[in-house]
């Protein structure tokens, strides 16, 4: 599956502190998007270290414990001698790294090493402050472990991604640079002037066993989701303008007072403020004949804002799981090693289906609005598919036959992932989350959430200027301006792919917020 990210500016973020209290998705994103520096608390060492003495006082002892002397998963019952400890951790990522398929993206490895170094800065895993270090300066070197698409099942943990990372620690699999060229691990590591860590009793466990993965996915697609919302709102306004709508079902006293879901209220007024003092507007508020806008035009707040709230309920999530302390085994405040079952992915993967659903209904909203600007028997004097000479050009025809091939995929993408389960590890890990899929399916459906929003602006944006000599309100027109720089008028037929990968570009900037908020003010 290739999967799509919101592009960011590449500046360097200031320095993020890891602690014993945790984290922040801001840091997640600083660091995942804008490769911020990560660096260690003073007391997150001391903690560490200290737990660290009590994981070494348990391994010279008689008492077998899981992931210290024993083996692993299935293995679990089998005791390993001091002697073959190096070795069992060794065996352990070099086993477990054991993905395949292409590279996933480098935003979301550096999210999962971040969250991962969160979870051993806890004082709760047993790892070495060395180890943890190795970790922060691999990561502050920009150096990128090569993880792959398939070998995760969110349960325990994203093992194999996690391995695929804890590999490079030790000196050895596939890595890229600062660059984004892969060059061998060791002249990585050297150049970086890192010492790889020969690991120890537990650390192998430790650096493998978590949420990371989906977890760093979810945030990354919140922060993209939180900026698509208000997109929406935009182009869905836009739209209004495009088809002669009215602006009326978007006041305020239509909302809160009768139905008060905070993102109903919040898209409605994004809208309404679009939809601000436009002439195109107000050039049919009297005489017109219809009713009422088709549902794609009038419902649009309630579904941008039923997906708003979706998203809300899915960022409690993250930030509980943020704050959460994730291995197997763990230690407790009085010392204790206790097996668990905090690592299975669950809570983490029913959020990342849950907004697959929204993602895909948004965009099939767009998708009919877009039709509807398209087929004169609806767009109310607009000419067919908005072609200059319908007939001989065929207009946007196509690019709405892409957006229904976007909205197709994104229909099949909200399917969940986490009601399957194959069993592993001998039926020891016998229920399993498919967190990181749903986490991989869900970026892709954010990626063309964003693409067909860009075909909704393409073509209301259009439909906005065969309008002339009437003129959109103050808003419309600094967008109408935006896009005519990039792309130019409307004319004959042309080579239509690169205005719409440039408009998703200028989706994907933050732009078209940007200018609509200069005219505006902020919008929700």
């Amino acid at each position: 599956m290739t999967a799509t990210t919101t592009v960011f500016a590449t500046d360097r973020a200031a320095p993020v502190t890891l602690s014993t209290s945790g984290t922040t998705t801001a840091d997640v994103i600083a660091v995942a998007r804008h490769d911020a520096r990560v660096e260690l608390a003073p007391e997150a060492r001391e903690r560490v270290s200290r737990v660290r003495a009590h994981i070494d006082a348990l391994a010279a002892s008689d008492t077998p414990v899981y992931g210290i002397s024993t083996g692993f998963g299935a293995l679990a019952n089998t005791p390993i001698p001091p002697q073959k400890r190096t070795r069992l951790q060794k065996s352990l990522i070099r086993s477990h790294a054991a993905g395949a398929g292409p590279a996933v993206e480098r935003e979301v490895v550096r999210a999962l090493m971040f969250l991962r170094a969160k979870t051993l800065a806890s004082g709760r895993t047993g790892i070495r402050p060395q180890t943890l270090q190795t970790l922060l300066d691999v990561l502050n070197a920009g150096i990128t472990p090569v993880v792959h698409e398939f070998g995760s099942l969110g349960c325990s943990g994203d093992l194999a991604p996690l391995a695929h990372c804890a590999l490079v620690l030790m000196g050895e699999g596939r890595a890229t640079g600062p660059e984004g060229v892969e060059r061998p691990v060791p002249e990585l590591l050297a150049e970086a002037g890192i010492a790889p860590v020969t690991l120890t009793e537990k650390e192998g466990l430790a650096l493998i066993n978590g949420t990371d993965g989906m977890l760093g996915q979810l945030i990354l697609a919140l922060a993209d989701l939180r900026e698509l919302f208000t997109v929406a709102d935009i182009t869905a306004a836009l739209s209004v303008e495009g088809l002669l709508g009215t602006d009326r079902v978007f006041v305020p006293e239509l909302h809160e007072p009768l139905r008060p879901h905070p993102g109903q209220v919040d898209a409605a007024a994004n809208m309404l403020a679009v939809l601000a003092d436009s002439p195109i507007v107000a050039s049919h508020r009297h005489g017109d004949d219809r009713v009422q806008d088709a549902y794609s035009l009038r419902c649009a707040p309630q579904v941008a804002g039923a997906a708003r709230d979706t998203a809300a309920h899915a960022t409690q999530v993250a930030d509980r799981e943020l704050a959460a302390a994730i291995d197997n085994p763990v230690v407790l405040d009085d010392g204790t090693i206790s097996s668990n079952g905090n690592f299975h992915g669950a809570p983490v993967a029913y959020v990342l289906d849950f907004l697959a659903i929204p993602v895909a209904d948004l965009a099939s909203m767009a998708e009919r609005r877009t039709d509807r600007m398209l087929d004169p028997a609806r767009s109310h004097g607009l000419p067919p598919f908005l072609a200059e000479d319908p007939g001989t050009d065929s207009g946007l025809m196509i690019a709405q036959y892409t957006q229904a091939g976007l909205v197709s995929e994104l229909k099949r993408l909200a399917v969940p992932a986490s009601v399957d389960s194959i069993p592993s590890s001998a039926m020891q890990e016998d229920h399993v989350s498919m967190g990181w899929h749903a986490a991989r399916k869900l970026r892709q459906g954010v990626g063309n959430l964003r693409r067909v929003l860009a075909v909704e602006l393409l073509t209301a944006t259009r439909a906005i200027a065969l309008r002339s000599p009437l003129q959109p309100g103050p808003a419309g027109a600094a967008v109408l301006a935006d896009v005519t720089a990039r792309i130019g008028t409307p004319g004959p037929d042309r080579f239509l792919a690169p205005d719409i990968a440039d408009l998703d570009d200028y989706l994907a900037s933050g732009q078209l917020v940007r200018t609509v908020e200069a005219v505006v003010g902020p919008l929700h």
